[in-house]
C-alpha cells in the first residue's frame, strides 16, 4: 500500500474519532484536515515521504471560502430557512391537524393518513426535517395511542412524514447537492416532485391497511363545514407552495429570488393569523442565523478537509478504486449509494454532501450513461442527484445513529421506548429502498418533469 494511501485511511479514521468522542462535526472536519496536515510534514519530515500537504497549501483555503461565500445560490439557504421557521409558529400546522382530523375520521386510520398529507405540506413549505419530527410528534402521538394505535406504527408515521421535507422541493439538501454538483437547482426541484409523491403516496396504502387492525377510534361521519374548514386551511399553505415553487418551475423568478417570496409570504401567513408579534419575529431571526451559521461553519470546514483531501490525491485515489470495481456502470453507481448509506449512520446529510459529492460526481459524469431526459442537460447527474437524496433520506430513519428516530425520542410520552421507534420505523425504510430501486430502474420518474421544462 502506498504511504498516500495510508495516509487516507489516517485522515479517515481521525475524522471517525473526533465524531465518536463527541467533537462537533464543523470542528472535526476542518480539524481532520489540519491534523493530517500535521502528519504530512512530520512524515516528510522524519520519514522521507514527499506529501505535497503543508500550511503554506492550507493558505488556500481562503480563496475556497470566499468562492463559497459569493455563491448567490446558497442566499437561498437562510431565506428558506427563516420561512420554515416562520411557518411552525404560524400555527400553520395546528389548523392542518385539526381539519385533516376531521375529515379523515369517517376512516379508519385517518389519523394516520392526516399526519402522513400534514407531513407533504410542511415538507413542501418548510423542509426542516427537526421542526417536522417534533411538531407532529407533539401534536399526534398522543392522540393516536389513545385510539389504540401501535406505539410503533405511532412512531413510524411520524418519523416517515417528518423527514419528507429532506425530498420535497424546496428542499435544502436539494441546494446544496445542486451547488456541490454544478446543475440547475430548478432542474432537481423538477426532479423532486413525482419521487417525493410516489414515495407519500406509499406510506399511505401502507397505512391505511396497516391501522385498520389497530385504529380503535369511533368513525365519524362527516360534518357539513368540515370540508369547508379542511379548504380555509389547506389554502394558505398551498399558495406559499405555489408562489415558491411555482415562480421557480415557470421560469419567473430564479431558486434565490423564490426563498425571498417565500420568507415574506411567511411572514405574511403569520400575520394574518396573529401569530407575528416582534418577539416571534425575533425569535425566528435568531433561530435562522443559528442554523445558518451551523450549515456555513460546516461548509468551511468541510472546504479544509477537501482541500488537504485533494493535496493527498485522495479524491483521485477513491475515484481509481471505485472506477476499478468489476461490477460495471450499475454495480460501481450501487456501491457509491451504498458508501453514501453507510456514511448516513454517522454523518449529517450535510457532511455527506459536502465531503462525498464532489469526490463521486465526476464519476458519474465519465461514465457518460445513455438517460431518457430528451434535450436536459446534466441528466445522468439530476438522476445521481435524486438517488442520494432518497439514499440520504432513508438514513435519517435507520438506526442506531438515525437522526430523525433521536428528534422524535426527545419528545415522546416516556412509555415509549427506542426499541418502539427502531420497530417502528423499519417498513418505511422497505418503501424508501423500494421506491429508490423504481428510481434506480426507470430515470423517467425523475426526468419527465425536468425534460418537459428544459
Amino acid at each position: 500500500m502506498y504511504p498516500e494511501e495510508l495516509m487516507l485511511i489516517a485522515m479517515f479514521g481521525i475524522l471517525l474519532l473526533f465524531i465518536f468522542i463527541g467533537v462537533r462535526i464543523a470542528f472535526a472536519i476542518a480539524g481532520t484536515g489540519m491534523l493530517t496536515t500535521v502528519l504530512c510534514l512530520i512524515c516528510n519530515k522524519y520519514f522521507e515521504t514527499n506529501f505535497f500537504a503543508d500550511f503554506n497549501n492550507l493558505g488556500l483555503l481562503v480563496n475556497r471560502v470566499y468562492s463559497l461565500m459569493s455563491s448567490s445560490l446558497l442566499v437561498a439557504l437562510p431565506m428558506f430557512v427563516f420561512m420554515g421557521i416562520m411557518l411552525e409558529k404560524s400555527g400553520l400546522a395546528e389548523n392542518l391537524m385539526e381539519s385533516f382530523q376531521k375529515i379523515f375520521s369517517s376512516v379508519r386510520g385517518g389519523l394516520a393518513l392526516a399526519v402522513t398529507l400534514i407531513g407533504l405540506l410542511l415538507a413542501a413549505s418548510t423542509g426542516i426535517i427537526g421542526a417536522s419530527v417534533v411538531l407532529l410528534a407533539l401534536m399526534s402521538i398522543p392522540t393516536m395511542l389513545k385510539n389504540g394505535y401501535s406505539k410503533e406504527l405511532a412512531c413510524g408515521t411520524v418519523c416517515s412524514a417528518g423527514c419528507l421535507g429532506i425530498l420535497i422541493p424546496p428542499s435544502i439538501m436539494l441546494i446544496l447537492l445542486a451547488d456541490q454538483m454544478g446543475v440547475s437547482v430548478g432542474d432537481l426541484f423538477h426532479a423532486a416532485v413525482l419521487p417525493g409523491l410516489l414515495l407519500t403516496a406509499s406510506y399511505c396504502v401502507y397505512i391505511f391497511f396497516k391501522a385498520q387492525k389497530v385504529d380503535k377510534s369511533e368513525v365519524v361521519p362527516l360534518q357539513k363545514g368540515d370540508l369547508k374548514k379542511l379548504f380555509l386551511a389547506i389554502i394558505p399553505p398551498m399558495l406559499l407552495m405555489f408562489l415558491v415553487l411555482g415562480s421557480i418551475f415557470f421560469g419567473i423568478a430564479t431558486p434565490t429570488e423564490a426563498s425571498g417570496l417565500g420568507a415574506f409570504g411567511a411572514m405574511i401567513l403569520a400575520f394574518s393569523s396573529k401569530k407575528l408579534d416582534y418577539k416571534t419575529l425575533r425569535l425566528s431571526v435568531m433561530e435562522t442565523g443559528k442554523t445558518t451559521s451551523f450549515i456555513m461553519a460546516i461548509l468551511i470546514g468541510a472546504a479544509c478537509f477537501s482541500l488537504t483531501l485533494k493535496e493527498l490525491e485522495g479524491d483521485e485515489i477513491i475515484r481509481e478504486n471505485i472506477m476499478a470495481l468489476p461490477f460495471g456502470h450499475t454495480g460501481i453507481i450501487l456501491a457509491i449509494l451504498a458508501m453514501i448509506f453507510l456514511l448516513g449512520f454517522f454523518l449529517d446529510w450535510i457532511e455527506i454532501t459536502l465531503v462525498m459529492i464532489p469526490i463521486v460526481a465526476p464519476i458519474i459524469s465519465a461514465m457518460a450513461l445513455e438517460m431518457p431526459g430528451q434535450g436536459l442537460e446534466q441528466a445522468e447527474l439530476i438522476w445521481f442527484a435524486i438517488l442520494v437524496a432518497v439514499t440520504l433520506q432513508t438514513s435519517f430513519l435507520t438506526p442506531p445513529v438515525g437522526f430523525a428516530l433521536f428528534y422524535l425520542k426527545g419528545v415522546t410520552p416516556k412509555e415509549i421506548e427506542l426499541k418502539h421507534i427502531y420497530k417502528g420505523v423499519i417498513p418505511f425504510i422497505i418503501l424508501q429502498v423500494l421506491i429508490l430501486i423504481l428510481i434506480f430502474l426507470f430515470p423517467s420518474v425523475v426526468l419527465w418533469l425536468p425534460s418537459l421544462a428544459a
